[in-house]
């Protein structure tokens, strides 16, 4: 059933993002113009091509025997930093269990994330697949540790400690007076507000795709390709 709905929403977001690029609008049955106003109301301001490459990854995952709770975390670096960019979806139900604000690393940049590594130091937000596992009481309070599962472009997460942590800098609040959020140290850093309910609902195995179009990671991309 999982993977029926996959199928289903994989269509839906390739021919949303066709509208998106395109001068012409695509002919759509009436099932699928259902689906697209479902989605545009659970989902509103969701990227198509982010949805559609997120979806594709899940699926690849799941087929690989990668989570079992049919909860998929997108997070849209093509966005600003001032804008609700991460988005917990439930592919069960296909709904959103949860859009907030998500900080990005400090050397990747100012409101846009437009530069991303893996390298240890760089201070970078990591693009890719990532596997989230235990959580654990940190400097920043409730944590969750996260695996990374892209070699080159965030398997050294867990060496970096890239993981997800609540941070005063990642509010509506703080973008308003400053006109971004704070940045991180490559982390996902979320609002102390919804920290605990995000960490609660996506720990213990559950896929959190990274997006930027990306070249060298589109092509690379062992979920993807």
């Amino acid at each position: 059933m999982i993977f029926k709905k996959i199928t289903s929403l994989l269509l839906l977001a390739s021919g949303l993002f066709a509208m998106t690029v395109n001068a012409s609008p695509v002919s759509l049955d009436a099932s699928m113009q259902s689906e697209l106003q479902q989605l545009s109301e659970r989902a509103p301001g969701l990227n198509p091509k982010a949805l559609q490459l997120g979806l594709e990854a899940y699926n690849k995952a799941q087929e690989e025997g990668l989570d079992n709770q049919h909860i998929l975390t997108i997070i849209d670096y093509t966005k600003p930093s001032t804008a609700r960019r991460l988005w917990v979806l439930d592919l069960n139900k296909d709904s959103v269990l949860l859009n907030t604000y998500v900080a990005h690393g400090q050397n990747s940049g100012y409101n846009y994330a437009n530069s991303f590594s893996d390298r240890p130091g760089s201070l970078e937000s990591s693009l890719g697949v990532f596997l989230t596992e235990s959580t654990y009481q940190g400097k920043h309070g409730y944590s969750l540790k996260l695996k990374g599962l892209e070699k080159g472009f965030n398997d050294r997460a867990e060496a970096r400690d890239i993981v997800v942590h609540r941070a005063d800098y990642a509010t509506a609040q703080f973008a308003q007076q400053h006109g971004r959020l704070g940045r991180s140290w490559g982390c996902f850093a979320v609002s102390p507000a919804v920290a605990d309910s995000l960490i609660y609902t996506i720990k213990n195995g559950t896929l959190v795709f990274a997006y930027y179009p990306d070249p060298t990671w589109l092509s690379k991309s062992h979920f993807l390709s």
